[in-house]
């Protein structure tokens, strides 16, 4: 029996809309913690919960032997995670929970069955206890970026841990410790292109009030780009897909790295479409060249709003004219683009949802999802606003998509502002066509105002 099992709460199969969409990918994060643990001589497995289901882990657990169970958790997979938890300490598993949710719940999650909470990232935290818990080592105090509860049952927790700042010293994800060809298959079978992601660097730098840093703090750090082109052509060497998906959270950050690593693609004739995310601000046309050359087939640029107050709230950094400039840029090169938007947000107004609706309408994205800001715990968005909020169900049972927050508008409101800006922005494409006075025009126009009446007469309407 291996001395850690590694596993992660997401089951493809349970879950109606990742079924509709199934574009899964390879859960990097507890790859690469097994890789770096492998190579520091511990016995890894790794349990890919994506094609299987809870009854055969739950199988699993009961009837191996048990050990050292270590859970990747994130907002999605509480529930599952909470689960899981009980099932293995039930079953005499140590357990160890870490991934972006655990270090704003730490007491929730060891008062969950968890043993242990990792803080940050894991690599050189878990290999700390291992070890100590191969020499039966019990003074957890003095390892750092963990919360453990004490004999009396109070949670300790320790000082933070400091961040790898070699990321060149790391291994590549243990890929070979999942069906990662499943994972091909699958979005072949669906879409017709295969598809496999990689990171180059850990870390955003930028400060946008709602966002989570849990596992990377507020830093950025690269991997050589040589180095991140050997994994690329052994990627495409093994796994032969049609696409990949650069898991950056921002890929474009320093243009001198992205130049280099253009520079190494193409002297070893090495090309594959690719999506990434962006920022507004860091693309311009030499970049967004560089991407085409590269075979960037989209670009997600971060917008949240079209209103210019709202995005300074949020500590975006970006100019509502910067984005639309990324997109028109982008269109010019054959590069599809898309776009995140954000309903909800602290302060917003009428006028602020009818600036975002003329923003998309200007720019004109290919794609664009929405949803109602929600307040992730640990971000400056949660403090703001944490004396309003209500919690519906359990904390086991849900997670902070379904808290409430007091006074803001009812979903049914928000419902009507995304009918609206669908309907504008398809009425918007039309513009300049002969279709523009057609009889779909006329349905779009008609929908628009029936939409923004919707809107009008839900205004009172608040949550909670």
């Amino acid at each position: 029996m291996a001395e850690l099992l590694l596993a992660h709460g997401y089951f493809l199969y349970e879950d109606p809309k990742e079924l509709q969409i199934l574009k899964p990918y390879a859960p990097l994060g507890i790859l690469y913690l097994c890789s770096h643990l492998r190579k520091q001589g511990f016995d890894v497995d790794v349990f890919d919960t994506t094609f299987s289901s809870r009854e055969a882990l739950f199988l699993h657990l009961r009837s191996e032997k048990p050990s050292v169970l270590g859970i990747y958790a994130n907002l999605m997979t509480r529930k599952n995670v909470v689960e899981i938890l009980k099932v293995a300490r039930e079953a005499g598993w140590k357990t160890i929970v870490g991934g972006p949710e655990p270090g704003a719940y730490a007491l929730e999650y060891l008062q969950a069955g968890a043993d242990f909470v990792v803080f940050g990232e894991g690599e050189l935290t878990v290999a700390e206890l291992l070890e100590c818990f191969r020499c039966g080592e019990t003074d957890y105090a003095k390892i750092t970026g963990i919360a453990y509860l004490d004999f009396t049952g109070h949670m300790q927790e320790t000082g933070q841990r400091t961040q790898i700042a070699d990321l060149d010293s790391q291994p590549w994800p243990a890929r070979q410790a999942i069906d990662v060809h499943r994972y091909v298959k699958t979005w072949r079978d669906a879409h017709g292109t295969g598809s496999v992601n990689f990171i180059t660097a850990r870390g955003c730098p930028y400060k946008c009030r709602w966002c989570s840093h849990q596992v990377f703090g507020q830093t950025h750090r690269r991997r050589n780009p040589l180095l991140v082109v050997d994994e690329v052509e052994w990627l495409l060497n093994t796994y032969n897909p049609d696409i990949v998906w650069v898991s950056d959270d921002v890929f474009t950050i320093n243009h001198q790295w992205l130049r280099q690593y253009a520079a190494e693609m193409r002297a070893r004739g090495l090309s594959i479409p690719f999506e990434c995310i962006s920022r507004a601000d860091r693309l311009n046309p030499e970049m967004l060249d560089l991407l085409a050359e590269l075979g960037c087939f989209r670009i997600w640029i971060g917008s949240e709003s079209g209103s210019q107050r709202i995005l300074d709230s949020m500590d975006r950094g970006v100019k509502i004219e910067q984005v639309q400039q990324a997109v028109a840029m982008s269109r010019e090169r054959g590069i599809q683009s898309g776009m995140f938007l954000m309903w909800g947000y602290e302060g917003e107004e009428l006028e602020d949802i009818e600036a975002t609706i003329k923003h998309v309408s200007i720019s004109k994205p290919d794609i664009f999802f929405t949803t109602v800001s929600y307040p992730i715990k640990g971000t400056p968005y949660y403090k703001k606003v944490s004396d309003r909020l209500v919690q519906l169900q359990p904390w086991g049972t849900s997670s902070d998509r379904d808290l409430k927050i007091k006074g803001r508008h009812s979903q049914k409101f928000y419902s009507y502002a995304d009918k609206l800006l669908k309907e504008e922005v398809q009425l918007a494409r039309l513009a300049g066509t002969p279709a523009a006075e057609s009889e779909s025009a006329a349905t779009l126009r008609l929908n628009i105002e029936q939409a923004r009446a919707g809107m009008l007469s839900s205004l009172s309407e608040a949550d909670a």
